[in-house]
């Protein structure tokens, strides 16, 4: 039995043989998570798919020189943020972005407050709960709201979203953080939390 990891590198080495149904098999795996990814970058959905399927496109012209030194969706990843970044640019939107220092100090530990909730208490709000969070995540700058879509939504290490982020895992620490500082903040209300207590 093989891991995940291991799948991909094989159908990878089967394209890189000449196998172009092989690559199928990979968009298929990853087109949704991809999507997902994008789309929070590019909130047209027209344009995300054409991002997306951009990605794939250069994922493609360069997967000969893939040598697996990193997970496979660790680098279309990577691919994807920075032609949705691109593509951004290009349309004269430039990507938000946040300035911060390498800090290793912010959120040091392992803060899941956006896997928890789904008290009762807030479950009788969980649709407003939902539009909140994402309309939050949508006003992040650009490297707060990968970060935490990475972490959140894909269920991403720190070492993978560092990898394909391109950073010092201390800054992908840093942005999660202050991601959830955000949102925290603008949850606060609906959950009728005390200003001073930390999630």
């Amino acid at each position: 039995m093989t891991t995940d990891r291991e799948g991909d590198q094989l159908l990878v080495e089967r394209v890189q043989a000449g196998e172009r149904q092989a690559f199928d098999l990979l968009v298929s795996k990853y087109q949704r998570r991809l999507m997902r990814l994008v789309s929070r970058i590019v909130h047209d959905p027209a344009e995300a798919e054409d991002v997306v399927q951009e990605t794939f496109i250069k994922a493609f012209r360069a997967l000969r020189h893939f040598r697996g030194d990193a997970a496979f969706y660790t680098w279309l990843y990577r691919i994807g943020i920075n032609t949705a970044k691109n593509f951004l640019v290009n349309q004269g939107r430039r990507p938000p972005t946040s300035s911060e220092p390498d800090v290793e100090q912010a959120g040091q530990g392992e803060n899941d407050a956006l896997r928890d909730i789904n008290t009762p208490e807030s479950m009788l709000a969980s649709k407003q709960i939902a539009q909140t969070v994402n309309e939050a995540m949508d006003a992040l700058p650009l490297d707060l709201r990968t970060a935490i879509v990475l972490r959140e939504i894909e269920g991403l290490s720190y070492e993978e979203i560092s990898a394909i982020m391109g950073c010092p895992i201390g800054t992908v620490r840093s942005r999660i953080f202050r991601a959830r500082e955000v949102i925290a903040e603008k949850l606060r209300p609906l959950l009728d939390m005390p200003v001073d207590k930390r999630w």
